[in-house]
């Protein structure tokens, strides 16, 4: 496990179970890995998520699928990291394949989705992209 980045933990664990076909996964959960997975539920990348707990906490989170079994995110890279922070102002926030996909950014109004920080004129630290 990753205990020097868990964001980066929590991203690898979603890939593999998707890759997995798995329809759901549990793993620590935070109050950033919670707003990660709202905004991820908000764009329509998973089906559902519960973070639980007082002191440890859990998240869980339900995976999304298509008709054909396919995941609905096509890849998830996380930008931010701990060694080299990237930051971002609201008119050099990236367009995730031209609007197809989404940059989740850390701002001062609390964890969003690009567009949503574009439009309230927000920056913050990119945290990741989900395509």
């Amino acid at each position: 496990m990753s205990w020097s980045d868990p964001i980066s933990d929590m991203l690898t664990r979603i890939r593999n179970a998707q890759k997995a076909g798995m329809p759901s996964l549990d793993m620590p959960g935070s109050r950033l890995k919670g707003e990660i997975a709202r905004v991820m539920q908000a764009e329509g990348y998973i089906a559902g998520y519960t973070l639980t707990g007082e002191g440890r906490r859990m998240l869980h989170i339900d995976l999304k699928y298509n008709e054909l079994a396919e995941p609905a995110i096509r890849g998830l890279r996380r930008e931010s990291k701990p060694g080299l922070r990237r930051f971002s102002g609201f008119k050099e926030i990236p367009r995730v394949l031209g609007g197809m996909g989404t940059a989740v950014l850390s701002t001062s109004g609390g964890v969003m989705s690009g567009k949503d920080a574009r439009q309230r004129k927000l920056g913050g630290e990119l945290i990741c992209t989900i395509w």
